[in-house]
């Protein structure tokens, strides 16, 4: 990954959207369906949203962990300008708590680590994607919407600079905050990790509702282009049920021409379950060709 270039003094706290003052200096979160309360100094659930006094702030803006070049499909985006170059970045942070995180060296950090950052202004990163030649930039790596102002101010100059703008997300986000975000958005990628609120309680730390509205909303009322991965982990969201639900729902919310993609787990971020079998993925593609997806991927196999 890329050093972002220091461009001097650190700016002033940049204040966070979707925030309300409530009694005793606790700030209130609005940014996603854990509606955080936030005490004085403290963070959100994101780990990078921080009550500085009763104000609630972005540590994020400004402040990139990861910056990358990388193909459009490693994204991943199968039919969303193939064979072209993105120009990733990501923060630290994330609103959902997956036990089988593959990027937890940047989801589970904030604090001090974040606010560290050296500050790159969003007409850099634009500079940046032009001068790589990308045809694009991607929100990625961590979860975007925990850096929204930032990736809502990168937007709106890539697309005045002739980029596209692709996000990959959890989908665990708000309805003020998506209806703000995904209008910005040229091509998601948003990430249905298992088709049960159970699965999302126990092992994710969050709710699947509020992820098939994004889907949902993204697709029909936004007109993006859509495409969704399912990780399919052994024993927790791999079942033919399970699999088959997200089918039926998908028709009906995204129709059945929206790419799905298959991918399998490896055992990460001190999750134990074993690797996924190939042949698990090869059924959850058969099904989805079978009940009439036209655009169906398998990622991840060895």
């Amino acid at each position: 990954m890329m050093d972002a270039p220091h461009q001097g003094s650190s700016p002033p706290e940049h204040p966070a959207m979707f925030a309300t003052r409530l009694a005793d200096g606790v700030a209130g979160c609005g940014l996603c369906p854990h509606a955080c309360r936030i005490p004085p100094g403290g963070v959100g659930a994101c780990h990078v949203r921080r009550n500085a006094g009763g104000t609630l702030v972005a540590d994020t803006w400004g402040r990139p962990a990861a910056l990358q070049v990388d193909p459009i499909e490693k994204k991943p985006l199968a039919w969303f300008l193939p064979g072209t170059r993105t120009f990733s970045i990501g923060t630290f942070g994330c609103n959902l708590a997956c036990a089988f995180c593959q990027n937890n060296h940047l989801s589970r950090q904030g604090g001090e680590l974040q606010r560290a950052l050296e500050v790159v202004e969003p007409e850099a990163i634009v500079a940046m994607a032009k001068r790589t030649g990308c045809r694009s930039v991607a929100f990625t790596y961590n979860e975007p919407t925990v850096f929204i102002e930032y990736a809502m101010d990168i937007a709106r100059l890539a697309r005045a600079a002739g980029l596209a703008t692709v996000l990959v997300t959890n989908g665990y986000i708000g309805a003020a905050a998506r209806a703000a975000l995904y209008p910005l958005i040229d091509a998601a990628n948003i990430d249905v990790k298992g088709f049960s609120e159970g699965f999302y309680a126990s092992i994710c730390g969050g709710s699947l509702a509020p992820v098939l509205e994004s889907c949902r909303f993204y697709r029909r009322e936004v007109g993006g282009h859509l495409e969704i991965t399912n990780l399919l982990i052994p024993n927790r969201n791999d079942s033919p049920a399970m699999i088959q639900a997200l089918l039926d729902w998908a028709a009906v919310a995204v129709g059945r021409d929206t790419p799905l993609h298959f991918t399998a787990y490896f055992p990460t971020g001190g999750f134990t379950e074993p690797p996924t079998p190939e042949a698990t993925v090869r059924r959850a593609e058969t099904m989805a060709k079978e009940a009439g997806f036209t655009r169906v991927r398998v990622g991840n196999l060895r």
